[in-house]
């Protein structure tokens, strides 16, 4: 089993639910007491979310960098990334070391394309909906074709990310704000949506809407699992 490498703390609220879901995972496969391998570097979100609202992406880059050499030294043999945003600074980060990355986004398209799915909307903050490092890579890669809410939509997105489920919070207002967003998409064409921030899972499940929704942290945590048992 190779070792994970996990740098978490983006919020720490998502970064429980892929350590949750990868040991889960490892044990399906394995059975009885096996449980994951991994070296998790979690940063302090506070300094992050800073920087990010500052648009000083550098240092954020910076810090994640060093903290990835660190989960390197300690015997990992790949990167999570565990956050959609931060991935706005995966080259950086990527450069840094010397083992692979496994990028949130490409087992994301990857799940889609295996499930049929080529028009997709997506949630997440507004970084990750309005800047090109996310959907770019899922329309120029994967030839996946994104829609995102409107710009007051995206607000409202951000804002109960950043106010309520990254401080542990779950609004039952907040969730039927996203389920008439995700119908509002649906509506524009989207086949499915793609909560694409690690903590909207919290929020919104399967079981909230017909929609089909494709989780993030699980697309990530079990594409990480498989990576680590391959032979």
């Amino acid at each position: 089993m190779k070792t994970i490498g996990m740098l978490g703390g983006m919020s720490w609220e998502s970064t429980t639910s892929y350590y949750k879901a990868i040991n889960e995972g490892v044990k399906a496969k394995l059975g009885g007491f096996h449980s994951a391998k991994i070296a998790l570097y979690s940063v302090d979100f506070s300094e992050i979310e800073t920087l990010q609202h500052q648009g000083d992406w550098q240092q954020t880059a910076d810090i994640l960098s060093a903290a990835a050499r660190s989960v390197e030294a300690a015997g990992a043999d790949f990167l999570l990334i565990c956050t959609n945003t931060m991935h706005k600074v995966a080259p950086q980060i990527e450069a840094g070391i010397s083992i692979p990355l496994l990028h949130i986004a490409d087992a994301t398209a990857e799940q889609l394309l295996a499930d049929g799915v080529k028009t997709v909307g997506l949630l997440g903050t507004a970084f990750t909906m309005e800047q090109d490092f996310y959907k770019g890579r899922l329309s120029d890669k994967f030839g996946i074709e994104m829609i995102v809410p409107d710009s007051e939509q995206r607000a409202v997105v951000h804002k109960v990310i950043y106010s309520e489920l990254c401080q542990g919070r779950i609004n039952h207002r907040s969730r039927k704000q996203y389920l008439d967003i995700i119908a509002q998409l649906q509506q524009q064409g989207a086949e499915a949506i793609i909560l694409g921030c690690t903590e909207i899972a919290l929020l919104v499940q399967q079981e909230h809407t017909a929609v089909p929704l494709y989780d993030t942290t699980e697309i990530h945590a079990a594409a990480a699992v498989t990576f680590a048992l391959q032979k």
